[in-house]
């Protein structure tokens, strides 16, 4: 089986890692992956496992009808079995692209938000957002990575021919407990060995919440340090009261071992479908304190602390009772959390997932299914 991927950019965040772990837990597809944009942090990773990576090089506006047409050539050249969509620019783009190649390729998009506040947000990505709800029955599938993100999708007028949810999946091999990890970064960072370290693993956002996440630091117990991770992080204005508290780290290639050393993990998130970062901590044995968006509830099934989005207060009050915790006592509660994600977040479970709706897109559509019987690979 072929299928071309087409996807908003390569940059380092929750859609492009799904994405890498599907790839590389379906070694007898083929895969191609076009990003629209230049950024390409995950495309070595892609190579290493065997994608074809194919950039359109959009910048810009102005660049943005060649790259749709590089795009309509390249369903043309590769003739997949289907195309997977990857967030909102990439489904409008695979869309029209598909259009004008003229080939009945089966669509699926994938959505991977909820609950958003579109006013955030600029105009452009408002404005995609609501055509996509008016195209929404063109694609053979709408997936969504989360209960939470169907249901709003839905509610803002979101009407495909085919729905289904298939959460994120993880490697738990990769994403795992390190107990000298926490040392190892108090060691790195020059903070004394009592520092009670809570990550946020999260690009500067509006829907992210930075400011937030600061203030409850500043009101939690002094020993309380800070390690924010994600693009952007690294520019954050850290308010004065805060210095020598807080690490920047910017983005990083280490994320699964820096994520091993902390004591807490936090999602301050005001929106989210299925944080992808509450399930690696959890996988890497960190009780997580998570804002009550999307699926969170659900992901931490009872091993983590949830809070209200938007206010500090709780956030703070939060790192303070996990943080007040024995060591013996937090440790265990990492450990049900682990637990938890390899019982149910498997990326086998995921790509098997995937690869049945795929097969059976294929195989269904309208003049879609002849080309598929024709190759003979119904079942690669």
């Amino acid at each position: 089986m072929r299928v071309l991927h087409v996807i908003t950019g390569l940059g380092i965040g929750g859609a492009e890692t799904m994405l890498a772990r599907l790839i590389e837990a379906t070694p007898a597809i083929a895969h191609v992956v076009a990003p629209l944009t230049d950024a390409l942090g995950l495309a070595p990773r892609l190579a290493d496992a065997g994608a074809r990576v194919v950039r359109l090089g959009i910048r810009s506006a102005a660049t943005l009808p060649s790259g749709l047409v590089g795009l309509a050539r390249l369903i043309r050249e590769v003739r997949p079995d289907l195309i997977q969509s990857w967030l909102y620019h990439a489904d409008l783009a695979a869309t029209v692209a598909r259009s004008l190649a003229r080939r009945p390729v089966p669509l699926v998009w994938s959505i991977r938000c909820a609950d958003l506040d579109l006013r955030r947000y600029a105009p452009t990505t408002r404005w995609v957002v609501r055509a996509l709800a008016r195209l929404s029955h063109l694609p053979a599938a709408v997936v969504s990575n989360s209960e939470a993100g169907l249901a709003w999708h839905r509610r803002l007028g979101y009407r495909p021919r085919r729905a289904l949810v298939i959460p994120n999946g993880y490697d738990t091999s990769r994403f795992r407990p390190d107990r000298e990890a926490g040392a190892a970064l108090r060691r790195a960072l020059g903070w004394p060995a009592d520092a009670v370290i809570v990550g946020m693993v999260a690009r500067v956002d509006p829907a992210k919440d930075h400011a937030g996440f600061l203030e409850a630091i500043g009101r939690g117990p002094p020993a309380l340090r800070a390690v924010l991770i994600g693009q952007g992080t690294e520019a954050l204005a850290i308010p004065p009261r805060l210095a020598g508290r807080v690490a920047a780290l910017g983005v990083r290639a280490d994320v699964a071992a820096l994520t091993a050393g902390f004591d807490i993990a936090c999602l301050a998130s005001f929106t989210e479908g299925f944080p992808n970062v509450v399930a690696e901590a959890m996988a890497c044995g960190v009780p997580c304190v998570a804002t009550a968006v999307g699926d969170a509830a659900a992901i931490l099934g009872g091993t983590g602390v949830l809070v209200p989005p938007g206010d500090p207060t709780a956030l703070a009050a939060a790192f303070a009772r996990l943080a007040a915790m024995p060591a013996a006592e937090r440790r265990a509660l990492g450990e049900a959390a682990r637990a938890r994600v390899i019982e149910a977040y498997s990326i086998a479970a995921a790509a098997e997932r995937y690869t049945a709706l795929w097969q059976d897109a294929a195989a269904t559509e309208p003049h879609a299914a002849r080309t598929f019987a024709a190759r003979g690979e119904a079942g690669m």
